[in-house]
């Protein structure tokens, strides 16, 4: 299913046949990633008196309930409510679904106890105006951070001046396989997220932040076609599917 793409007074071809899911799935066990010092998400049959949602069981469909956190149990995206004292929802924010993306690959720098993605480092991957969706993969990469705990490890995180280099640089929609762009213990200053929709003196009501993503190792660097898939939740954060397309 080859489609042809104009973006930017470029035309761009690719093959929408062949689609690269950079999502984790969510499932109701301990394989589940889990951050924020939350337990595993729950994924239980419905039960009423007798009734027991679950076909095994004697039920005529499977009908389950879930209890999951978009911030904590998977990849997710999430708009400038998530750090706002007023309520916005990233299904009112995310309107259009398909962006010019690049993926890079970064290792963080050392800074005493923390790993951090500096702006230094971005400028060596990206220049101004070159992308309007950034994915960053993180190294090193490994399967495990589909299954990984997270909660306690001070992960890697993105600083203030790398944040404000990408919104300068133009980026709306950041990506990364990590379960915050800011430090896990700050002491509640999201220095990253705060710079990133600059709020809240001009803030970019419509950029998000896609975090806990995937990307393989056998997925090269480059440009990429996004497709940011949400669902429709009335929450700052929805569970979403971001999922690249190669050009051909």
């Amino acid at each position: 299913m080859k489609a042809s793409i104009e973006l930017n007074r470029k035309t761009y071809e690719t093959d929408l046949s062949k689609p690269i899911d950079i999502s984790i799935g969510l499932r109701g066990d301990a394989k589940n990633p889990v951050a924020w010092y939350l337990d595993a998400p729950k994924i239980n049959p419905v039960k009423d008196g007798d009734f027991i949602g679950k076909v095994s069981e004697g039920a005529s469909v499977n009908f389950n309930n879930i209890q999951f956190n978009p911030h904590a149990h998977g990849t997710h995206t999430e708009c400038v409510g998530h750090i706002s004292r007023e309520f916005y929802s990233v299904n009112q924010t995310l309107k259009t679904f398909f962006f010019l993306s690049k993926l890079i690959s970064v290792e963080p720098e050392t800074r005493g106890e923390d790993k951090v993605i500096s702006e230094a480092i971005l400028r060596e991957k990206i220049q101004p105006n070159e992308t309007e969706a950034l994915i960053i993969r993180t190294l090193p990469n490994f399967r495990e951070k589909q299954t990984k705990k997270y909660s306690h490890t001070n992960w890697p995180y993105l600083s203030e001046e790398a944040a404000v280099y990408l919104r300068n640089s133009g980026v709306k929609h950041l990506l990364i396989d990590l379960p915050s762009v800011d430090k896990e213990k700050d002491g509640g200053k999201l220095l990253a997220h705060k710079a990133f929709w600059n709020y809240p003196k001009n803030t970019r009501f419509d950029a998000t932040i896609t975090e806990l993503v995937y990307v393989p190792n056998s997925i090269e660097d480059g440009d990429y076609l996004l497709n940011l898939q949400i669902a429709s939740f009335e929450n700052d954060a929805s569970p979403s599917k971001p999922v690249l397309y190669k050009f051909l």
